[in-house]
């Protein structure tokens, strides 16, 4: 009779990596050794975090405000989630894989400033002190493209009415998370970190301006800007700062991130207007993401009888840069 010793590198088949595991192989090791590589360990109970459900998820989908009505199809889930400027994570439209690095718990808002009621809040209560509810909107980029999103979110009237701005706030500026190794688009030299947008408090207050929570019926993707941005439909693209982390309410105006690199472009205003250029491009129409073709532009990217009034006192501003 033949006797088999086992030798000692052998293993039995219950020992074998799960093909799953096995197939998704190198997108960990490939986060593994960014963060290694920045000299930050990830403790087991954080990966598993990472992938744990998000805690807002029963929200969704909210109901819709059929208030705002768009003459135009939804643009397809799978083209929005994909074609996207998050400029932390680099300067291409391809950036939806590596914004997967981005941490989402824990996360804290601040909110302060000129206010009565300062206070630094987890998002998750955030989220369900606030009345949110999806509202369909055109997004319309500073490049001449737009979009038709179902947004999720909360006007951020509801924010100020929680936090009490005092009469001395005049303007509400916004910023995003600063340098972060696993955000690879900060080494960048170039840019002023962090994004920092800004708005006029009777902006802020306008129906219309929404913070964002979630997308198609879901929380909102990393690369949308998870899990807090800002959204005003009536502005370029480029207004709408995303994954914000400070809430400021402020007597002066703020320098936002584009104004403060390249100002004679991408201006504080940065209200759609079709009749007013891009110094290098036309604004007189746009490319609807996805297939659409290309239509003409509108005013106030078609807002115009909600937000005009705001600005029948401001006309010699730079409203349209």
């Amino acid at each position: 009779m033949l006797i088999r010793s086992k030798r000692g590198w052998e293993l039995p088949d219950s020992a074998a990596t799960p093909e799953s595991a096995f197939l998704t192989r190198r997108n960990m090791i490939a986060a593994g050794m960014g963060l290694a590589a920045a000299g930050i360990s990830i403790p087991a109970s954080a990966q598993r975090a990472a992938d744990a459900p998000d805690p807002t998820a029963d929200l969704y989908p909210a109901r819709r405000n059929e208030r705002y009505t768009v003459e135009r199809p939804l643009t397809a889930e799978q083209v929005a989630a994909s074609y996207n400027n998050f400029y932390e994570f680099g300067g291409s439209k391809q950036i939806a894989r590596a914004a997967q690095s981005l941490p989402l718990r824990p996360w804290t808002v601040k909110i302060d400033g000129m206010v009565e009621k300062p206070q630094t809040i987890d998002i998750d209560k955030l989220i369900r002190a606030m009345p949110i509810e999806e509202r369909v909107y055109r997004f319309r980029c500073v490049e001449a493209w737009g979009m038709t999103v179902p947004w999720t979110g909360f006007p951020i009237k509801a924010l100020m009415d929680m936090v009490q701005p005092l009469g001395s706030a005049k303007f509400v500026r916004m910023e995003t998370f600063d340098t972060q190794p696993w955000a690879p688009g900060m080494r960048s030299p170039w840019y002023s970190w962090p994004y920092v947008e800004g708005l006029t408090i009777d902006e802020a207050a306008n129906d219309l301006a929404i913070l964002v929570t979630g997308i198609y019926g879901k929380p909102v993707p990393r690369q949308h800007g998870a899990p807090l941005r800002l959204i005003v439909p009536w502005k370029y693209g480029f207004k709408s700062v995303k994954s914000i982390v400070r809430i400021s309410f402020v007597a002066e105006r703020p320098m936002s991130f584009w104004e403060r690199l390249q100002g004679g472009e991408y201006g504080f205003w940065a209200n759609v207007n079709p009749a007013v250029a891009h110094p290098r491009w036309s604004q007189a129409n746009e490319e609807l993401i996805g297939g659409g073709g290309r239509v003409n532009t509108q005013i106030f990217n078609g807002y115009g009888e909600f937000v005009a009034p705001l600005y029948k006192d401001r006309q010699n501003e730079r409203l349209w840069a």
